[in-house]
């Protein structure tokens, strides 16, 4: 596709009228608005400012780009403005803007469009031009311009030795302007320059050009101009240099010499987990973790924030939201609504449609909320979340590899049309045909286990349930119980949760209480570092006796462990019932059974882990 069959006579302002940079995006807007390119005008203007305040599209030079992509665009096109005096457009350079080209992208733009785009945003890096647009007194001679210089991008012959090469990649939000601008800035001045460089481009279409395992391990280093996400742990041991994607475009040969002489961070990698690997088992779990973790903390603000509502509405009285009770209150009953019929009916869903898109990229989203919803209204619970949301996650990476080898013509319906559609039916398909029933019965199995417990089990379920919250302080094993008794109230056993509670709370209380005990065997830093861990202790923050454990991990873990461990027990053994999941002290008032005797256990906890602590070490020299 031509770019002239995006940028039109109609859509060309050959004389801007306004004198600041909001006056330039109304008039552009209204450009493509009388020539029919827009559904929605307010809405795409606000689609062009949001992009605006990720970071300014006045790259520099004299030139502006303001683009958006949004279902507010009828029809892709590019409106071309022109002020001869300049206009303050919050410039990366601080030089006036005199060109001004607004780009409008369907939210589904076609590959063709999108390749249309980019070579115009690539075609704005040369000089000659600029110079050409800025003097064109015509609208023909503006097209003109254009058309001369639109070329089909040529794919270059890749040297193919790799010794020597700098690699790079470069990402905007919308990818559709700043990526591929940034992208041929560095390729000039590398050629100008002679240096061995390879660039992928994540842009709307996909990556482009992308980096291969044999070249990132022998590049000299990695340059990542992103504004947006990028795959990083590839690079993990190399030289890398992040920056904004607007420095790509602004200082190319200062980053181009920063690579060759290796004036850069080695990567780490994103997580401590996936930096030792040993073999294909080893990189599988990590990625099942990172993926429920994603989902688990995903979902947290409407546990947090739906169960304290629901805590609330118990100070009301326990039967304050029922119509038919003599407690009836109108106010806790909306407490009740907002936080239990709404903030905690999302919880499911949203754990599923997080881990899905940890997976799958955002394609996963709505095929893993769906696949939620169903194990949700199946009475199949948090269990059947999690597998609704790997199911999602993997089904859509799945029809990703089917229709790898769609026409390119085909490429814009696959995001809005062939994973939405394929991904929710063939998820949903498989979980009410074959899953929602039998994980109905395992959660109610699960109930029906715990509701037939004797007290000694009890007491070693809290036990167990209770130590686990101190083992890792917020990994996966505290996760993975923290998810269990939320579980359990949602099933209505509330027993469990307030073991988890009191096991919880317990690690920055007993380690807060030894601080103030033997202060002695406490630095300065640690025993101020004890007065935070009061308030996240009463908070139910465990996190806050992660300094301590990772100063001395030989000393404190078993004694928060220990604490956490009698907590737990002795919340079921004083039959305490907790229906706010989160919270700490402030929802002992809404417990079931007496608070006082919950608030000893978590105190006898406490005490515990801080005497150990305070034995086991040795005073500060």
């Amino acid at each position: 596709m031509r770019i002239t069959e995006l940028l039109t006579k109609d859509t060309i302002q050959l004389n801007i009228s306004s004198t600041s940079k909001k006056g330039v995006i109304d008039e552009l807007v209204s450009v493509l608005d009388k020539s029919g390119n827009l559904e929605d005008p307010k809405e795409f203007k606000q689609a062009i400012l949001n992009r605006e305040a990720q970071s300014t599209t006045g790259i520099g030079e004299g030139i502006a780009i303001p683009h958006a992509k949004t279902s507010a665009v009828k029809a892709p096109a590019i409106a071309f403005g022109k002020s001869a005096e300049g206009i303050d457009y919050e410039s990366l350079d601080g030089t006036p803007a005199h060109l001004f080209f607004m780009i409008a992208a369907t939210e589904g733009a076609n590959q063709t469009h999108l390749e249309a785009l980019s070579r115009l945003s690539s075609m704005l890096m040369d000089p000659d031009v600029r110079k050409a647009l800025l003097n064109a007194s015509s609208k023909e001679e503006v097209l003109e311009i254009i058309n001369v210089h639109d070329q089909e991008e040529e794919v270059p012959d890749e040297d193919s030795t790799n010794e020597g090469k700098v690699l790079a990649v470069t990402a905007c939000p919308t990818g559709i302007a700043h990526t591929y601008m940034a992208a041929d800035a560095l390729k000039a001045k590398a050629k100008e320059m002679g240096v061995n460089l390879k660039v992928e481009t994540n842009g709307s279409g996909g990556a482009k050009n992308v980096l291969t395992s044999e070249e990132i391990e022998n590049a000299v280093a990695i340059i990542v101009a992103a504004d947006t996400k990028v795959e990083m742990n590839r690079f993990k041991g190399k030289p890398v240099i992040e920056v904004p994607v607007a420095e790509a475009i602004r200082r190319p040969e200062e980053l181009l010499n920063q690579a060759m002489k290796q004036e850069a961070a080695i990567y780490k990698g994103r997580e401590q987990s996936e930096e030792t690997g040993a073999g294909p088992e080893k990189k599988q779990k990590t990625g099942f973790y990172k993926h429920l973790m994603n989902g688990v903390s995903n979902m947290l603000p409407f546990v947090v924030g739906g169960g304290i509502l629901i805590a609330i509405s118990f100070l009301f009285g326990i039967q304050s939201a029922n119509p038919d009770s003599p407690e009836y209150n109108e106010f806790a009953a909306m407490l009740m609504k907002i936080g239990g019929d709404n903030a905690f009916y999302l919880m499911v869903p949203v754990l599923a449609g997080f881990i899905a898109m940890s997976i799958a990229d955002r394609p996963g989203f709505a095929p893993g909320m769906v696949g939620g919803l169903i194990a949700a209204t199946g009475q199949s619970g948090f269990l059947g979340g999690i597998i609704a949301g790997f199911l999602a996650g993997y089904v859509v990476l799945g029809i990703k590899r089917l229709t790898n080898n769609f026409p390119p013509s085909l490429e814009g319906i696959k995001p809005v049309l062939t994973y939405p559609l394929l991904g929710i039916f063939i998820t949903g398909f498989i979980m009410l045909q074959f899953l929602v029933e039998p994980l109905s019965a395992v959660n109610t199995g699960i109930q029906n286990w715990l509701d037939g417990l004797g007290t000694g089990n009890l007491i070693l379920l809290g036990l167990v349930l209770g130590g686990m919250m101190a083992v890792d302080m917020g990994g996966p094993i505290n996760k993975a119980a923290f998810t269990f008794g939320i579980a359990m109230i949602e099933g209505g056993n509330l027993a469990p949760h307030a073991a988890i509670m009191a096991g919880g709370m317990v690690p920055p209380l007993g380690l807060a209480l030894a601080t103030t005990i033997f202060k002695k065997k406490f630095n300065d830093n640690e025993r101020k570092a004890g007065i935070a861990a009061y308030f996240m202790g009463a908070s139910f923050i465990t996190e806050g006796a992660i300094p301590f454990a990772a100063a001395d991990p030989f000393r404190v873990i078993p004694s928060i462990v220990t604490g956490s461990a009698v907590a737990g027990a002795l919340a079921m053994f004083f039959g305490i019932g907790l229906p706010a999941p989160h919270g700490g002290l402030f929802v002992f008032p809404v417990v079931e059974g007496n608070p006082f005797l919950y608030l000893l256990a978590v105190l006898i906890g406490s005490v515990i882990t801080a005497v150990m602590v305070g034995l086991l070490k040795k005073p500060i020299k």
